[in-house]
């Protein structure tokens, strides 16, 4: 269901966004991974395969780490998964952008974006995702992307879909699903539930192209208006030729000409009922 999100924050603004507290109640405020803030662009229209940001526990980097410290990392958004064996990871032949909350147990991550649809006071929408790491067969940079996780869509968003983003609602929700040395995993996945919580409204068709990447994407629309199109010259010379002179009426058939028309209409029926069911010849072998 979730295929475009939205996320024009510049990175230190993520970063302050995302600020969260350790068990013994500390204020902190995420650091990036090394190099990680510069591969993450803002977007008013992110679309599978960009990267986005993704808060998740340090302790999945750094063994050594505190299992409530929280890092920012850079992911490509279409989960790629560990054991996959081609050398170029576009060609996964299954659609890996969303997970259906009902069979996944994985690593677990956030996922932060201004708008999939909008909260009430502009707080990040975070929505509950899993991750991996996939390095080339034959060596390489290591590849890191996740999934959104989906669930039963919530009463005001039935019409819609009948899926929606997983959402963690508020900064307890989130780090329940983090902290996985305090959270048991079947624990953490009764967070997965579908929230009456979002509000949205439509936006213009220019968001699915992916290339569209302007406030315009995020505007609301009236689906009620029609835009008019844009007269061309090829347009204006087509209208000007159907408006000049009178059609030539086409002459009535004779009574002859009506028989032979049925008659070769019959025909070229018969052919084709024969060969919308076959005929008594066996096919030829190439």
């Amino acid at each position: 269901m979730c295929g475009r999100t939205a996320c024009t924050l510049a990175p230190d603004e993520v970063s302050r966004a995302c600020s969260y507290r350790t068990r013994g109640g500390q204020r902190r405020q995420p650091r990036w991974r090394d190099g990680d803030a510069d591969k993450y662009r803002p977007s008013y229209n992110k679309s599978p395969q960009s990267n986005s940001p993704v808060l998740l526990s340090q302790r999945h980097f750094n063994k050594s780490a505190p299992v409530d410290e929280c890092v920012l990392a850079s992911m490509r958004w279409g989960l790629v998964p560990a054991w996959f064996k081609e050398s170029d990871p576009k060609k996964m032949q299954y659609s890996t952008n969303n997970c259906r909350s009902e069979n996944i147990l994985e690593k677990k991550t956030y996922k932060d974006t201004e708008n999939e649809a909008e909260w009430t006071g502009w707080r990040l929408l975070t929505m509950a995702g899993l991750f991996d790491c996939w390095t080339p067969p034959g060596g390489g940079e290591p590849l890191y992307t996740y999934t959104v996780i989906t669930v039963s869509a919530s009463s005001n968003l039935e019409s819609i879909h009948d899926r929606m983003p997983a959402i963690l609602d508020g900064e307890e929700e989130v780090r329940k699903w983090l902290d996985f040395g305090e959270i048991k995993s079947l624990d953490a996945l009764k967070l997965l539930q579908s929230k009456n919580i979002l509000t949205y409204h439509p936006v213009s068709s220019i968001v699915n192209n992916s290339r569209n990447n302007t406030a315009e994407c995020l505007q609301p629309v009236s689906l009620d208006s029609k835009k008019k199109p844009e007269s061309t010259a090829s347009s204006k010379m087509m209208m000007s030729w159907l408006k000049s002179g009178e059609p030539q009426k086409r002459k009535d058939m004779s009574e002859s000409e009506e028989e032979q028309e049925g008659t070769s209409k019959t025909k070229k029926a018969g052919l084709l009922d024969q060969w919308l069911h076959g005929t008594s010849k066996k096919p030829k072998v190439l």
